[in-house]
């Protein structure tokens, strides 16, 4: 398996030379979702409009990066396309939100180890069109398998430039950003790739290699 260095020095090879779009986009994240943090202090409506939002920003967060992963040239504005498929995300989101919280109330730990387990979920969901979010959460369940303390060192391993980001006003955390969603596609794209199961020949098909 892939280590986490080995997955930084990827998602650094994919940013380089392209670093201002992602950054502008991280720029836009933090814009919109500082906007749903104030809206949250609006009683009930608040609440309600972060709860619509959320999934299919996340979405389209995920998705931007994925296809900067596979070299697909995406735009800012698709931090937006989550909205495509409102009604999965903003499933998806909330089962997660639900799950993950009746684990926290365990304790912290099954929390943590049940997020991690759902991590793959809105890649899955933006790769399969006609799943919906209870299925991109098993399929991420399934994925996670085995992989789960190699994913929580993956992203400890973007600790150090987490608290480097914050020391000048937050500034630095539109690099970091980038850098670690970059580095989680690259994850989803290794899990992918050790999860392959080459499909079987059709029926009446020759076996001839091509």
């Amino acid at each position: 398996m892939t280590t986490s260095s080995e997955l930084r020095a990827r998602a650094r090879t994919t940013l380089h030379g392209k670093w201002t779009e992602p950054v502008l986009l991280a720029l836009v994240y933090f814009i919109v979702f500082s906007v749903i943090g104030i809206l949250e202090r609006i009683p009930l409506i608040g609440w309600v409009a972060s709860l619509v939002l959320t999934g299919p920003l996340m979405l389209g967060l995920y998705g931007y990066f994925q296809d900067l992963v596979r070299e697909r040239n995406p735009s800012i504005g698709g931090l937006f396309s989550g909205f495509n498929r409102f009604s999965e995300a903003f499933i998806l989101n909330l089962l997660v939100g639900i799950f993950t919280f009746l684990w926290m109330l365990l304790f912290i730990i099954p929390g943590i180890i049940a997020a991690i387990r759902y991590s793959q979920a809105f890649f899955i969901l933006r790769d399969n069109p006609g799943i919906g979010g209870l299925e991109a959460i098993r399929r991420s369940k399934e994925m996670m398998a085995g992989n789960k303390g190699r994913y929580f060192v993956f992203c400890l391993s973007y600790l150090g430039w987490a608290i480097l980001g914050l020391i000048p006003l937050g500034i630095g955390l539109l690099w970091v950003v980038p850098y670690f969603y970059t580095g989680l596609a690259h994850f989803y794209e290794d899990l992918n790739r050790a999860n392959y199961v080459e499909p079987p020949l059709q029926p009446g098909l020759n076996n001839y290699q091509y």
